[in-house]
């Protein structure tokens, strides 16, 4: 019994590292370390000031997440830092719910495991509903608000400052990377790490020639703009910032793919059918509390939905979970509460719960 519960945990394991890791997660970490290098995120924290017009503070904040690649206990001291130092609680809310869920490793990784249909359902529901969660807040607050600016008013619209590197480099740069990786995530490549019919260790490699050559073209591309617009020594800083992120995250995923194989073995399919099989809000609602109340390092969720899907968990509170669990945990929400107070912390948790019960039981009726 305690081998198939290791070996289940090894072949999810495997898996894994054939299917997501070459061709997905390994160009999604290259382009997470040269977000974080070749975008000024000052640039975009400046924004989030209490008088910043509304369209730019809240759309922002939004799609912040995508620089940073944080879980939701990393995101708290960036949080705390641009709360202290003047941001508007709607669109510091916006940023605190956005950073965990919508990171761009997170949203490949969910659209590769998990179907293009949950990964994109995944990013719109976090793109909107962490501005609905920083707005209702703000208005249920606004005149607790309104005082704290009276009370500093030198929190005003931040001023403009040099960017690093122009957008005519930024964007392009960034859209060949994407692109590459497109292409590459959708070579499938197989590489069989054990052959059941021989028993024994193999690396089996195979994938269709049309996207392999498309990678390749835009790789080149990629290349020759990092040789011609950036020095060795931001190169550099970009090699340094991606493996600080595989060196974070990847033991801790490995470890969480691991964990959800010997989970699918352990959970009886019939309890993950009743709790979560459906799409009643009963159903979305204990994924919700769920997601909430557990703490998920970043990206781990994936692999534990997949793992609940196997085994009878219902699209809708699929992406219940996916939307409430990144962004919330039990230690996150003891450090928010320090951080804004008791009352508004709790009515962000249920403004959380109540919009990804509500996407969960959309989706899942048109799943």
């Amino acid at each position: 019994m305690f081998l198939d519960i290791l070996l289940s945990g090894w072949h999810a394991l495997t898996e894994y590292l054939s299917a997501h890791v070459l061709t997905c997660l390994v160009p999604a970490f290259f382009i997470a370390g040269a977000i974080a290098v070749f975008v000024s995120q000052q640039a975009i924290i400046r924004y989030f000031g209490p008088d910043a017009p509304r369209p730019l503070a809240y759309g922002i904040a939004s799609v912040s997440g995508a620089v940073l690649a944080v879980c939701s206990c990393t995101i708290l001291p960036l949080f705390a830092g641009i709360r202290r130092n003047g941001a508007g609680l709607g669109p510091a809310i916006t940023f605190l719910y956005s950073g965990p869920a919508i990171n761009v490793l997170a949203i490949l990784y969910s659209a590769q495991l998990l179907g293009l249909d949950l990964g994109i359902a995944r990013a719109v529901g976090a793109i909107l509903f962490s501005i609905l969660a920083g707005l209702l807040t703000a208005a249920l607050f606004r005149s607790r608000e309104r005082a704290r600016l009276e009370e500093n008013p030198q929190w005003a619209y931040g001023q403009e400052e040099e960017e690093r590197h122009p957008l005519k480099q930024v964007i392009p740069y960034f859209a060949a990377m994407v692109l590459f990786l497109i292409f590459a995530s959708s070579m499938h490549l197989v590489v069989d790490l054990y052959d059941a019919e021989t028993g024994r260790f193999a690396v089996n490699v195979s994938a269709e020639p049309l996207p392999a050559i498309l990678a390749v073209i835009f790789l080149v591309v990629v290349v020759v703009m990092t040789v011609r617009w950036y020095t060795g020594g931001e190169i550099a800083e970009w090699m340094r910032e991606t493996w600080d992120l595989v060196r974070k995250i990847v033991p801790i995923l490995l470890v969480g793919v691991f964990v959800a194989g010997m989970v699918k073995a352990l959970l009886p399919e019939s309890v993950v059918r009743d709790w979560v099989g459906g799409n009643s809000v009963w159903n979305n609602l204990l994924a919700s509390v769920f997601g909430a109340l557990m703490y998920f390092s970043t990206l781990t969720e994936v692999p534990i939905v997949r793992a609940l899907m196997d085994l009878g968990m219902g699209k809708g509170p699929a992406l219940t979970l996916l939307l409430a669990g990144p962004s919330l945990s039990l230690p996150n929400m003891i450090v928010i509460g320090r951080v804004m107070g008791a009352q508004r912390t709790l009515v962000y948790v249920v403004i959380v719960i109540i919009l990804s019960v509500t996407a969960g039981v959309l989706y899942g009726k048109i799943a």
